[in-house]
């Protein structure tokens, strides 16, 4: 039996009982001289008025302190005791230890850096998988996997799922037990040629320069996919043998959407274990954080949704030297000006994991800013309940910078634009194209909304005929054309923090990390392979364990020159690991 948490961890707090407000005459009913009917309800407004201001002050609920109107932030943020594995057992203690040595730090830089060596690249035009030449990269990347991880290959039951994707399945001595599935992804995004001599080591060199690994994939994700592997083979080497399945399942077009990879080994691991057949699942993610004076574990319980809008206009050609008033280029700039000139709504819904983190701030962080803990004070009473009135909160929130921002708004970003031939044509056609990533609370409707509004005031100007989402495959002459990608994604479903899995994950993390380290939901604004993994359980979560506190916070270099990874974070990712597939392995749920 496992070392259980004292508490419940972080529950996300009920709404506070509503004020009961009379309006008319400033709360304040008039004194006539005989009570008339009109008279007699408003002084019984005033009597409930008088009772509910009575029964708040007298009758204390959850999240206020006795007889104060200011919440107990600690409430809402408990934290769970560290938590190590029961089992007595010399080898998998020599196990452990043997994380700190230099002996295995140094296989561990020659596993990474062999890893980030090998070229990997996923591709927005792929074709299929069998017939595109380039995915034949994956036969390498998976050989050198195999010839790494001898114990893993030879012990564990390894599937090819759609010939690249790899799915390891390690059968538990219970099979009662729902399985633990730990996720990566073998593939990166290509390195612009251009950029290379921007690198300060090649892109592809796995070079070690005494802190660091450098190379594409190394913090995104093959240090966590190397970092499990390495988990199970010193297991392995242990003779461990668990009572609970655990699962490892690496796709290999996440960085393309997930559709040839995850989506067939979501779809393999369902057909086994059934709908909400996994106990919990730990993916790339989010990390640590330091703010406010304190060390926030983040592990990502929610992310935002997608949609891309391609938008494409079609005007007359013609002769560049008699040219119309205005292009189609100049048409669609109008366009994009009022589309970048206003923002979605920045707003905090209290199912938002960064809600809970702002009250775990006001709880345990001695530089949290005195007007965020006033505003959450009165969010706790009054929950924003008019979407029209601003959300004063999320506001004041959003001014530590736009990776707060936009963990609490829409994002909207003009990212391709194509159109136009030849200096001396007139462009027939111009498509930009949109990315949005959807704030909890939000859903892509808000966003096909707003552009059909903005899109048919342009039309109207240019008297253009407007197809707004119709489902037309191809653009009318004199027209604008909508149309949302086939790739869009609601928003996730939000995680449980108030349940045994997140107990488990954090009380992992404060055993690693220490005590002081305070764990909190976090939020992704980007999308991972768990895109696909939702009806497999409601305990997901896309976490990056690795910690360096001498380490840039962040995402740092990902997708851009220079990615690298610190050797510290990766050990470390590697203990966690460790203990998490322990204590899951122990937990009961």
């Amino acid at each position: 039996m496992e070392k259980s948490a004292a508490s419940t961890v972080l529950p996300l707090a009920n709404g506070p009982l509503q004020k009961i407000r009379n309006d008319d005459n400033n709360g304040q009913p008039a004194r006539p001289r005989r009570l008339v009917p009109g008279a007699l309800i408003l002084a019984l407004t005033f009597y409930l008025y008088i009772s509910v201001a009575f029964m708040r002050t007298s009758w204390p609920y959850q999240g206020l302190d006795d007889g104060q109107q200011q919440p107990t932030f600690k409430s809402h943020c408990v934290q769970p005791d560290a938590l190590f594995p029961s089992q007595n057992n010399t080898e998998l203690q020599r196990v452990y230890d043997y994380l700190s040595t230099d002996s295995f730090r140094t296989a561990s830089i020659d596993r990474l850096s062999g890893a980030v060596k090998v070229k990997s690249v996923s591709f927005d035009d792929l074709g299929a998988v069998g017939e595109d030449p380039r995915w034949d990269a994956f036969y390498d990347f998976s050989a050198y996997l195999k010839a790494t991880f001898p114990l893993i290959h030879a012990q564990l039951d390894v599937e090819k799922v759609n010939t690249h994707g790899l799915l390891y399945t390690w059968t538990g001595s219970d099979s009662s037990l729902r399985p633990t599935l730990l996720m990566a992804h073998q593939d990166t995004v290509p390195v612009p040629a251009e950029t290379i001599d921007a690198w300060t080591h090649p892109p592809w060199s796995g070079h070690y320069d005494g802190k660091y690994i450098w190379g594409r994939g190394a913090s995104d994700c093959k240090n966590q996919l190397i970092a499990t592997l390495e988990t199970v083979e010193l297991l392995l080497e242990a003779k461990f043998q668990p009572k609970r399945t655990l699962l490892l399942s690496f796709g290999f077009d996440e960085e393309c959407s997930g559709r040839q990879g995850a989506a067939q080994l979501s779809s393999a691991i369902e057909a086994r274990y059934g709908k909400d057949g996994i106990a919990v699942i730990v993916d790339e993610g989010s990390g640590f954080e330091q703010t406010w004076g304190t060390t926030f574990a983040k592990p990502g319980t929610a992310e935002k949704g997608y949609t891309d809008v391609d938008i494409t206009i079609r005007m007359p050609g013609g002769h560049s030297s008699v040219p119309a008033d205005h292009t189609s280029i100049g048409v669609i700039s109008d366009l994009i000006t009022r589309i970048e000139a206003e923002q979605y709504r920045t707003h905090l819904e209290s199912e938002n994991p960064y809600f809970t983190q702002l009250q775990c701030g006001a709880a345990h962080s001695p530089d949290f800013p005195a007007k965020l803990k006033d505003l959450l004070a009165q969010r706790r009473r009054a929950p924003v309940s008019c979407r029209a009135r601003p959300d004063h909160l999320a506001v004041e929130a959003a001014k530590q910078g736009p990776e707060i921002k936009y963990l609490m708004q829409t994002s909207q970003a003009v990212d391709v634009i194509a159109g136009g031939v030849k200096i001396n044509a007139l462009p027939e056609s111009v498509t930009v194209k949109v990315n949005h990533r959807i704030n909890v609370g939000d859903t892509a409707q808000l966003v096909y909304g707003r552009l059909t509004k903005l899109a048919g005031a342009v039309a109207d100007k240019f008297n253009l005929t407007l197809h707004a989402f119709d489902g037309g495959k191809s653009e009318a002459p004199s027209s604008i054309t909508l149309a949302a990608s086939r790739n869009a994604i609601p928003v996730a479903p939000v995680t449980p923090v108030d349940e045994k899995p997140f107990e488990v994950l954090a009380g992992t993390i404060r055993a690693l990390y220490g005590e002081e380290v305070v764990v909190t939901p976090g939020i992704m604004t980007g999308n991972t392979d768990t895109r696909y993994y939702w009806d497999l359980t409601r305990h997901i979560f896309r976490f990056g364990p690795g910690y360096d506190p001498d380490d840039e916070a962040g995402i740092g270099s990902i997708h851009t020159v220079n990615e690298k990874v610190s050797v510290l974070q990766h050990v470390n990712a590697v203990k966690w690991f460790t203990l998490f597939v322990l204590n899951m392995d122990e937990a009961e749920l």
